[in-house]
């Protein structure tokens, strides 16, 4: 149990990258869709509180506008998104448009600071 523990506090804290790098693996070596593997690990978690004050537990990172470096956000959106280079910048030319849809709040705010570093405009809803 201890055990599972450490696990589930190593993927807590992941960083937007490893994320990335994890749901690629996922993927290409065993087959799992990282959207479905999104699904699996939230839908307990939401299922799980049954009362309290309703705290937002999903979010989407909309891109608002792309800013002075374009192609550094078509980038960016790609590796974050795991996206071919044509679904990439179909997002940034059709901006607002949502990145991301679903996501833990953490996961939201990395995804925020590392589009916002590249120069876009990004707001969570």
């Amino acid at each position: 149990m201890a055990e599972l523990k450490d696990f589930a506090e190593q993927l807590v804290n992941l960083t937007v990258k490893e994320v990335n790098e994890l749901a690629t693996i996922l993927k290409d070596e065993y087959g799992i869709e990282p959207a479905a593997a999104a699904v699996a690990v939230a839908g307990p978690a939401a299922g799980g509180d049954a009362g309290g004050a309703e705290e937002q537990t999903e979010f989407d990172v909309i891109l608002k506008a792309a800013g002075g470096s374009k192609l550094a956000v078509v980038k960016l959106v790609k590796e974050l998104t795991g996206l071919g280079l044509k679904e990439a910048k179909g997002i940034v030319d059709s901006a607002p448009a949502a990145v991301k849809e679903g996501v833990s709040k953490d996961e939201a705010e990395g995804l925020k600071a590392s589009l916002e570093e590249a120069g876009a405009e990004v707001e969570l809803k």
